[in-house]
């Protein structure tokens, strides 16, 4: 899946995102808003400690169906909170899958714009409807799959509704594995969504007060985390992504292509180096 950023961010910042890819490196202007969450201001607390941070790292599992006849998909899934960064630096979040958890469920469908077999050319898309609601709960971490029917599901129990959103705007893209095998293909997705907190959960998001109301998503996967199922139908089996908050004014167009670009390999970097 904004507030003007800073003109000068900070260096050691800057250096970290831009080892991790080109476009985000170049937006040295920008610094992601931070935020402050607190678990025990929760309306039902949840068992952490307060971490403040500008970038969280999640897990992506997803099932995507592509209709090539009328050219439209659609998607639906889980992103599992897997830590937090400021200033491309990994900061502890005390409690965070030990007793307890976030997580993320969206549904969502789009247009093609360029349709085809992803095993064997490119493809690309569009959001026209994405929905979503960020979980707490409590406990150890859950885990996350899928069942006989392709649904994701989780073992996450008693979560409470944090958040949640809609789309603003969004688009995805295929790329044909390099391997030359035909066998698999890289999904990329980006989202800009509103986002809202739930009645009562304002003591969770601490900081800033009255919080923000953006939210930016942006998802790289490996052909191992792909599971080709057809050639209409894959699924994302924790999938590497990055979120972020901000508030409007929102930045020019292009400007969310590069942001979305580089939060998509940071997390894809973090994903690798936790593999």
């Amino acid at each position: 899946m904004n507030t003007s950023f800073p003109c000068c961010a900070k260096a050691h910042a800057r250096q970290a995102l831009a080892a991790a890819v080109l476009g985000l490196g170049c937006l040295s202007a920008w610094a992601l808003p931070s935020f402050t969450l607190n678990p025990l201001g929760a309306s039902s607390a949840l068992n952490g400690g307060a971490v403040t941070a500008d970038n969280i790292i999640v897990s992506d599992y997803a099932h995507v169906l592509l209709n090539p006849v009328l050219g439209t998909f659609t998607e639906s899934g889980l992103l599992s909170v897997q830590s937090f960064q400021l200033g491309g630096t990994a900061v502890s979040s005390a409690g965070l899958n030990s007793t307890y958890g976030l997580y993320i469920s969206f549904t969502g469908a789009g247009i093609q714009q360029v349709a085809g077999n992803p095993l064997t050319g490119f493809t690309n898309g569009s959001f026209t409807s994405l929905d979503y609601k960020l979980w707490g709960y409590n406990g150890p971490a859950a885990s996350f799959g899928f069942d006989a029917a392709s649904n994701v599901t989780t073992t996450a129990t008693g979560a409470v509704v944090l958040g949640s959103g809609s789309l603003l705007q969004g688009s995805v893209s295929t790329s044909p594995a390099l391997d030359g095998t035909k066998l698999s293909f890289v999904p990329s997705a980006n989202a800009t969504v509103t986002f809202a907190t739930a009645s009562g959960e304002s003591g969770f998001f601490q900081s800033p007060a009255g919080f923000y109301n953006l939210a930016f998503a942006a998802f790289t996967n490996t052909v191992s985390q792909v599971e080709v199922l057809s050639a209409t139908e894959f699924r994302v089996r924790q999938g590497g992504g990055a979120l972020n908050f901000a508030a409007t004014p929102v930045p020019e167009p292009e400007s969310y292509v590069l942001l979305m670009a580089g939060l998509a390999a940071v997390g894809l970097v973090v994903k690798r180096r936790n593999s």
